[in-house]
């Protein structure tokens, strides 16, 4: 289904300015007061605030019409998952990459059993639409109770030192972390993570192509992608 495009009504900035200021919060480590000041050095008056409600408002539109990658039978899931502070709170961020590192879903949680493993798993087969060839995941002994519930003809591999795809996939999202200075609310974190996620499985090219060439061409056609998106292309 085609969603209609993204509505800029009773906003005094032009849509490029807009898509910028969200384009720049949420694929680079900034802060509010940050992309603030990288504005004004191009003479646009804007305060951290008026940036905050764009991200708000336009982050999550702009991450439902990015496009998705399109899942392969033969993929690969990797399942790891971070614990993240929240008023002096512990939550659990689960999450799911594939093979190139192209994060396929996020979901904050407040366990680390099984019932959450399950709700992963289920979440994934729902949106992905097919079971994968394998998934990879440390030795928490949930994966294995939630896989057997949910997957149990699919072969599971339980070992640290194979998820390195998993946990390094934490690194971009614990940067951002530091630079807002944590989260304020579960909700907020999660409607963070799905936005600055389809950013960077936009952006960051696969890991099987990283040649300068490969790179340069596939940002270029992210942008590109990104623009007609947010609609603002010339």
């Amino acid at each position: 289904m085609t969603l209609p495009p993204i509505s800029y009504k009773r906003h005094r900035f032009p849509p490029a300015i807009i898509a910028h200021a969200v384009w720049l919060y949420f694929r680079f480590p900034l802060s509010l007061r940050l992309v603030e000041e990288m504005l004004l050095e191009r003479g646009i008056v804007v305060s951290y605030e008026t940036v905050r409600r764009w991200a708000l408002k336009f982050g999550r539109d702009y991450a439902h019409r990015l496009r998705r990658k399109k899942p392969e039978p033969r993929d690969v899931w990797h399942l790891d998952e971070v614990v993240v502070t929240i008023g002096g709170q512990k939550y659990w961020l689960w999450r799911a990459v594939d093979q190139d590192g192209y994060t396929l879903d996020e979901i904050v949680q407040t366990r680390r059993d099984t019932k959450a493993a399950r709700r992963l798993l289920r979440r994934l087969l729902k949106k992905q639409g097919c079971a994968p060839r394998r998934i990879i995941t440390d030795k928490l002994g949930s994966y294995t109770a939630a896989r057997r519930q949910i997957m149990p003809a699919i072969e599971h591999r339980a070992h640290k030192g194979l998820n390195n795809r998993a946990e390094n996939s934490h690194l971009p999202f614990r940067k951002r972390e530091r630079a807002m200075q944590g989260f304020r609310s579960p909700g907020g974190l999660q409607r963070f993570v799905a936005v600055f996620s389809a950013l960077r499985n936009l952006f960051v090219p696969p890991r099987s192509r990283r040649s300068a060439l490969a790179t340069h061409l596939h940002r270029l056609r992210a942008m590109a992608h990104w623009k007609a998106v947010a609609g603002v292309t010339a």
